[in-house]
């Protein structure tokens, strides 16, 4: 391939079913893939006769994950219409999305990709179209993600557990050890095609796990091209899937969850993960990380373990704030604060100035007697020990989490894991139209924008960000404006005396008390509808400030999201903590607030 062809990779938008396609970023494959380092893309020129998928009909197997061989397992599903089937009056466009389609896949066999289609017996419409990686292409594309693969057992002992004595008691909580295995432990290293031998590869079938199957075949269907329009290429399997060339595009798993496969071939993993793991019956038992990371890959195994670590410590924590609620609950009526004010010597002759200036009234404040006695349950001594306790347990939590996260990193073979071993997004690519010289190799390289560009999109990322921060606060500001209303409105309604029909209310509703409950639901109300509304905002920020890798994504929309939902969720916090106080007046002097002369804090 030349210095001169380029690639495309589309945006989400559906542009290009439009005349006058938009060309939205092109990079040059060679300098971003070394051809010593990654096969070389190929595609199908204008014109030329292309190789269709086989066509094969159904065996009468839905459960099959081969296919109609018997021999080469399915890696990936692609799902389409078929066009010819289709209205008249749209043909055009249907046979523009089967061109398209018909080039992709030629390009995925080009690739050493293996083809079956199946028509659904269900829909005659439907077509599903069956992946398969040949061996070859496997271990190229192994080398390529630096995947971490076995060369020999690990000889080393494992440390002995502290329960081993109590095994008659601690095997209960435990995966059933006859239906989930113990797996071997092995040496790995990031496996080299030209130094197969020295790779632990017992069953070529059973070798590269059926996560990493999926996670390579991803790999090559984002990047393998579909259209070539002079020396511009255009790849990717996700705007195939946004334009509807494709339907859908999934990995299949190994079986039903409640049914175990009687298939040759098949682990069934996923029925042993429902049956010791994810059913209701097995609640109480650990869970089978090794299990979850070889089925879902380290990601969502490392999830699964923070996920798990969590509720169990969490329980001790759940115990000391049952024990606090108990606590204050049983104290509510000898409370020393309920005692004074539901006294008639004492609450009973205090008498309370009008909460707002026209129409509330003069009241005692032993009608709060009840208010008071449940707000004694949860703000009493056994609240300040455990906020005490629950500022240690989070320090305790973090360190023995980095000491957990450390042992699974050492075990799953991730403590090596090094960012540039991590392949550019396929986005990133395609945007990569200027060059400049690497300051640590001193190489030129491809880069999708350049310094001011690049300063550019950080300067807008930040503003936006700030920009939806000032949206939050102006948030809270409004719900503040409503506890202020709504608090002087709850004073004249139930501190009025005329009004007999709210009498059974007056014991136990305070205007407080009303003002607070439903500013919380107006709270919270808009807490998730601005969550919402976040949530595509980071995504679209972190798209336009183009992260190179995977990880560099992730760790940019975290950031964000972060930021977004502390001060979302915990804004009203600080407000009551830092200002609300700060507003209260006393008779003699006032404080106005918002145009309202505000005695209480509200």
């Amino acid at each position: 391939m030349s210095n001169t062809d380029v690639f495309e990779m589309d945006s989400l938008c559906d542009t290009e079913e439009m005349e006058g396609d938009m060309e939205l970023g092109m990079i040059d494959e060679d300098m971003v893939y070394p051809e010593e380092f990654l096969p070389t893309y190929h595609s199908i020129e204008e014109g030329a006769t292309v190789n269709k998928a086989l066509l094969a009909e159904f065996n009468g197997k839905p459960d099959s994950l081969f296919f109609n061989d018997g021999v080469r397992r399915i890696d990936y599903i692609l799902v389409y219409e078929d066009e010819d089937k289709k209205d008249f009056d749209k043909r055009h466009t249907f046979q523009r999305r089967k061109r398209r389609r018909e080039y992709f896949e030629a390009s995925l066999m080009k690739m050493g990709i293996e083809l079956e289609a199946t028509q659904s017996v269900i829909n005659d419409k439907l077509l599903f179209v069956k992946v398969h990686m040949p061996w070859d292409v496997l271990c190229t594309y192994a080398e390529v993600l630096h995947i971490k693969l076995p060369i020999q057992p690990n000889d080393l002992s494992s440390r002995p557990s502290p329960w081993r004595y109590f095994s008659c008691i601690t095997k209960h909580f435990y995966p059933d050890e006859q239906m989930i295995m113990k797996e071997t432990e092995f040496f790995t290293a990031p496996f080299e095609k030209d130094r197969l031998e020295y790779f632990l590869v017992r069953d070529k079938d059973l070798f590269f796990t059926a996560a990493m199957r999926s996670r390579m075949a991803y790999y090559i269907l984002s990047r393998a091209p579909y259209e070539i329009r002079g020396n511009t290429k255009k790849f990717g399997i996700t705007k195939l899937l946004d334009s509807g060339v494709y339907k859908a595009a999934y990995p299949l798993h190994d079986s039903r969850f409640d049914v175990k496969s009687e298939e040759e071939g098949s682990t069934s993993e996923r029925y042993l993960l429902y049956r010791e793991w994810a059913h209701p019956k097995s609640f109480y038992k650990m869970q089978p990380l090794n299990l979850i990371r070889k089925y879902y890959g380290e990601k969502i195994g490392i999830y699964f373990a923070w996920l798990g670590f969590y509720t169990i410590m969490l329980a001790l924590a759940a115990v000391v704030g049952l024990v606090c609620f108990i606590y204050g609950y049983k104290t509510q009526d000898t409370s020393t604060w309920s005692q004074e004010v539901c006294d008639p010597a004492i609450g009973g002759q205090i008498v309370m100035c009008p909460q707002c200036d026209r129409e509330c009234v003069y009241w005692r404040l032993n009608s709060t007697c009840e208010a008071s006695k449940q707000l004694c349950i949860f703000d009493n001594f056994g609240t300040l020990v455990f906020a005490v306790f629950m500022s240690i347990w989070v320090t305790l939590f973090l360190e023995f989490w980095k000491r957990y996260q450390a042992e699974l990193e050492y075990m799953w073979d991730t403590v090596e894991f090094l960012e540039q071993d991590e392949p550019p997004r396929p986005e990133y690519e395609a945007k990569c139209t200027n060059e400049r010289k690497n300051p640590v190799t001193g190489v030129n390289e491809k880069v999708p924008y350049t310094a001011c560009g690049r300063c550019l999109r950080v300067s807008v990322g930040i503003g936006t960000v700030f920009f939806w921060i000032l949206l939050i606060l102006a948030s809270i500001v409004a719900i503040i404006v409503y506890r202020l209303a709504a608090f002087f409105a709850f004073s004249a309604k139930l501190r009025a005396e005329d009004l007999k029909e709210l009498e059974p209310l007056k014991e136990y509703v305070t205007p407080q008390m009303a003002t607070a409950v439903t500013a919380s639901l107006i709270s919270f109300v808009v807490i998730m509808i601005l969550n919402i509304l976040y949530e595509r905002v980071a995504i679209w920020i972190t798209d336009f400030e183009l992260p190179r890798t995977k990880t560099d994504y992730e760790n940019s929309l975290t950031l964000k999201m972060f930021l977004f939902q502390f001060v979302n969720y915990y804004s009203s916090c600080f407000y009551i903590a830092f200002v609300k106080g700060k507003v209260v007046g006393f008779p003699g002097d006032p404080r106005l607030s918002f145009g309202e002369i505000s005695k209480r804090g509200v």
